[in-house]
């Protein structure tokens, strides 16, 4: 038991949402709902992004979730004060009574995703309940903390999926049959719908379909940590025993899942090539980035391969050198974490090759689009690291074993966008 009196034999067996009083831009004082959201705040690419959404409109929600200031103390005053002045000039309003949110993503190439928006109760790893997949790094961990301390909000859902027996989902699609309560399209090309479930029947349906089931963290595990961590300092019970998320049921809607990439600052191409000399095949390739990409999942087919970037081509490293490979990845994991692209990018290429510290952010940073990737190392003059991503699959079985894959190894999606309706403690 914890300093302020949780305990793992206390918790959930189950999944446990709850509704909650959302808050939710009023559309008549902002530009445009698409102008406020944001991808969430580990998405924005840096600076770029973060300028145009801030251009967007001067109500995005990314002041909030990544606050410019000086010092980090002054970054998270900043966002509290703007979170107050915006409920106090009602461009965020409360809505009237607690609810569960159905949210939905279309895009016009046909992918479809509905889930579930409450809050859910915080459990550990031990619990057994929510199962985490890649470690965290701490300074984020507690870069989150203090934000959300200072605003006494969560200010996006994480994500989380779930394989559902089909209670929930047919709540789910029941609700999507009514108009929405706001409906938009970003500039990414997502059409966004948002309805709530206040109906206690209907309501409490969906928590005894929820209540036998396990779920998956697929995007958040930082805001999950800082979930954890929250809890832990305030006796219980209290609004941080619960945290926002987005449950999604990929018995019915499955997600899509993405590799996150490294960029190396400070690392030129020609250099990184050199380091490897000798332990990997290297290949050039002339090609563009989506024919560089196919030629990277075919490597992948035979072993670990990576895709190099930075210096106006394409380098595909395969073929690693067996010798290397058992001198560098831990032997005590099982055969799937010790195969991981990101496993051998982690403990062989970044630790003993290239010598990179994975949690340093003047070295290392992790970017989920591609082509940004690879036009910001051009612009840095740094090495972008592209990996082919992970199957489902792996990931659940991997979190189901208790192995943690190396952090930043997938990018499931479409993640839901930050800024559609938020989570105020105090309400």
């Amino acid at each position: 038991m914890n300093s302020a009196g949780h305990s793992e034999a206390t918790a959930p067996r189950g999944l446990e949402l709850t509704p909650f009083r959302g808050l939710r831009y009023d559309p008549d004082r902002v530009g445009s709902l698409a102008a406020v959201t944001s991808p969430p705040y580990d998405v924005v690419v840096r600076p770029d992004g973060l300028h145009h959404l801030q251009d967007a409109d001067p109500h995005n929600i990314v002041r909030l979730i990544l606050p410019q200031a000086t010092t980090a103390g002054a970054r998270n005053e900043q966002a509290a004060d703007t979170l107050r002045r915006w409920l106090a000039e009602g461009v965020l309003t409360t809505d009237a009574v607690p609810a569960l949110y159905v949210y939905e993503q279309r895009h016009a190439d046909g992918m479809l995703q509905r889930g579930l928006i409450g809050t859910l109760r915080v459990s550990g790893p031990s619990a057994g309940v929510v199962l985490p997949h890649e470690d965290v790094m701490p300074h984020i961990v507690a870069d989150r903390a203090a934000l959300m301390r200072a605003t006494r909000a969560n200010l996006e859902p994480l994500l989380l999926t779930y394989r559902g027996d089909g209670t929930a989902t047919e709540a789910v699609e029941r609700t999507a049959d009514r108009p929405p309560l706001l409906s938009t399209t970003t500039e990414d090309g997502f059409s966004h719908r948002l309805w709530s479930i206040t109906d206690p029947a209907e309501v409490a349906r969906i928590q005894a379909g929820l209540a036998h089931h396990q779920a998956l963290i697929a995007d958040g595990h930082h805001r999950w940590a800082t979930y954890l961590r929250l809890r832990a300092e305030h006796a219980s019970p209290s609004p941080w025993d619960d945290g926002l998320v987005l449950l999604v049921d990929t018995a019915r809607y499955p997600l899509r899942v993405r590799a996150i990439h490294r960029l190396l600052h400070g690392l030129p191409v020609a250099e990184a090539l050199a380091a490897v000399e000798g332990l990997f095949r290297v290949r050039r390739l002339e090609a563009p980035l989506p024919r560089a990409l196919d030629a990277l999942a075919d490597a992948t087919a035979g072993g670990n391969a990576f895709l190099l970037a930075g210096d106006g081509a394409f380098h595909l490293l395969d073929r690693p050198d067996p010798a290397l490979l058992a001198r560098t990845v831990p032997a005590d994991r099982p055969r799937a974490w010790r195969t991981l692209d990101a496993t051998v990018l982690h403990a062989t290429l970044l630790a003993h090759v290239w010598h990179v510290p994975e949690d340093d952010p003047a070295r290392i940073a992790y970017i989920h689009d591609t082509a940004a990737t690879v036009e910001k190392a051009e612009r840095d003059a740094g090495t972008a690291v592209l990996l082919h991503p992970v199957r489902e699959e792996v990931v659940r079985d991997l979190a189901r074993q208790g192995v943690m894959m190396p952090r930043k190894s997938t990018s499931f999606g479409p993640k839901p966008a930050s800024g559609l309706v938020l989570r105020a403690l105090d309400l």
